[in-house]
């Protein structure tokens, strides 16, 4: 009799959540904006509100779309700076709710690239708090991460900057360094799906053809730092109902490509989810620029907050500012 009970709750269960999703699915259908042939375009699926200079161009639409979901250029960005000397100062911040500082680290390091190995050296370090333990380890998570990132221990030889097949690598990786490849997933490719983070799913999917109806797609064109930009903007529908808003992660992600060639010059983006055993709300911001012809970050700045159930709530801030390039 128990176990005739616990299957009709389980498949009353099962046939909840599928018509919960099917009631996401046809909302979401239901919502899609006209097409106003004077201010937008449909594009696989999706309406894409273009501004008035926009029109004005003869850029190709569906091209651009197909271009921005294919962009290796910002990860190629990260990936050079393993083949070049460089100065950066780093400051990390840990708070409490109130926004007081409990633990943070604020650094000068410079990177060095010699032949097929680079080493970095700290010409400047002040820590507050408990930001590392007595063996030097760090205590926070979000630290951990940064400094997988950007900091180096020894020597590191034989890396590159090919993009082709190096992101989202898991295999027999577990732990910490599993994260940091899923942090790379999020932070270098927004908007894709990452594989392994539970609740998730395709949630991170901005281009799917579900999410085409819970986000507008703005293209604008506007001068960032110097260039002429394409603006590509990603923002959650103000009109989202609860089930809808519980199907996305991405609340806003703004890209500036330049004009000339495609290349991502700049990247902000807001990003919320509660899974209930963990939630985060984190703010990121990166900016590009071209050394030569290369391009590389210059700017990174991080502001979020990240609960996970058992373990202490961390809020964080960091800032990274990279100069002197080949020097």
């Amino acid at each position: 009799m128990l176990i005739r009970i616990s299957l009709c709750c389980l498949a009353f269960l099962s046939l909840y959540h599928l018509n919960a999703q099917q009631r996401v699915q046809d909302t979401a259908r239901m919502r899609v904006p006209v097409t106003k042939p004077d201010t937008g375009i449909q594009v696989q699926g999706r309406y894409i509100e273009l501004s008035e200079i926009v029109l004005r161009t003869d850029i190709n639409i569906s091209d651009f779309i197909r271009r921005v979901q294919d962009d290796t250029t910002f990860y190629k960005a990260f990936k050079t700076l393993r083949t070049l000397s460089y100065t950066s100062i780093n400051d990390i911040r840990m708070t409490d709710k109130r926004g007081n500082l409990v633990a943070g680290l604020n650094s000068k390091t410079h990177q060095t690239r010699t032949g097929d190995c680079r080493t970095m050296q700290t010409l400047s370090e002040q820590t507050t708090g408990d930001i590392r333990n007595d063996k030097g380890d760090w205590n926070y998570i979000t630290a951990e991460l940064y400094a997988g990132l950007f900091f180096t221990k020894g020597s590191v030889c034989g890396e590159n900057n090919i993009v082709h097949g190096s992101l989202g690598k898991m295999e027999n990786l577990s732990g910490m360094e599993k994260h940091k490849e899923q942090l790379k997933l999020l932070f270098f490719n927004p908007g894709k799906p990452i594989p392994g983070i539970p609740f998730l799913g395709n949630k991170m999917d901005i281009f799917s053809t579900d999410a085409a109806a819970l986000y507008h797609y703005i293209i604008d064109m506007k001068n960032y730092n110097g260039r002429d930009c394409y603006v590509f903007t990603v923002k959650a529908r103000e009109d989202l109902t609860s089930d809808q808003r519980d199907q996305i992660v991405i609340d806003e992600m703004t890209t500036w490509f330049d004009a000339k060639t495609m290349e991502v010059m700049g990247r902000i983006y807001d990003m919320s989810y509660d899974a209930g055993v963990y939630d985060f709300n984190v703010h990121m911001e990166a900016q590009l620029s071209k050394i030569g012809d290369m391009l590389v970050p210059t700017l990174l700045r991080y502001n979020g907050t990240w609960g996970v159930v058992f373990k202490k709530r961390e809020r964080g801030i960091f800032t990274a500012t990279l100069y002197d390039f080949g020097k």
